[in-house]
């Protein structure tokens, strides 16, 4: 029985790490969107972020919970791989529950560095829209900031 018991834990600890998503997944997946954004029409893209059978959208299952989204210089919302309904609303004076300007700190973050990561709180949408810490990758191209975020 505790033999068994062992197995089952080992197996368990084994298992975790490969389901929670990673920074350099969360990276990578932002390199393989501005990759498909170099290679495609502009309107392609955003419809394969916010499309529910594009690449870039969320998938319970698929990609871990990673998805993409994409905002304007300005915090327009251009694309979304997890709430469609977002695309067109400018989120810029949008905060986190502790008061961070998220948006606006990824602008000033990909302007001055053109990439990198910035951590806040936001609902997740594999946890019942349980708000989490998150950390976002963002990169900028050719004026859209192209993002994904992991919950940590």
């Amino acid at each position: 029985m505790r033999k068994s018991w062992a197995v089952l834990v080992m197996a368990a600890l084994v298992a975790l790490p490969s389901m929670a998503q990673t920074r350099e997944e969360a990276k990578a997946f932002v390199k393989q969107a501005a990759a498909f954004a170099k290679k495609n029409p502009r309107a392609a893209f955003l419809e394969e972020v916010s499309g529910p059978k594009g690449q870039f959208h969320f998938n319970k299952g698929q990609n871990h919970d990673l998805y993409i989204f994409v905002y304007d210089l300005e915090g327009k919302v251009l694309a979304h791989g997890v709430r469609r309904e977002l695309v067109g609303v400018n989120r810029w004076a949008s905060k986190d529950p502790d008061g961070k300007p998220w948006i606006q700190d990824w602008t000033k973050l990909v302007k001055e560095k053109g990439s990198g990561w910035v951590e806040y709180k936001e609902l997740n949408p594999a946890q019942g829209n349980k708000v989490m810490r998150k950390a976002s990758f963002v990169e900028l191209y050719e004026g859209m900031v192209i993002g994904a975020g992991i919950y940590e």
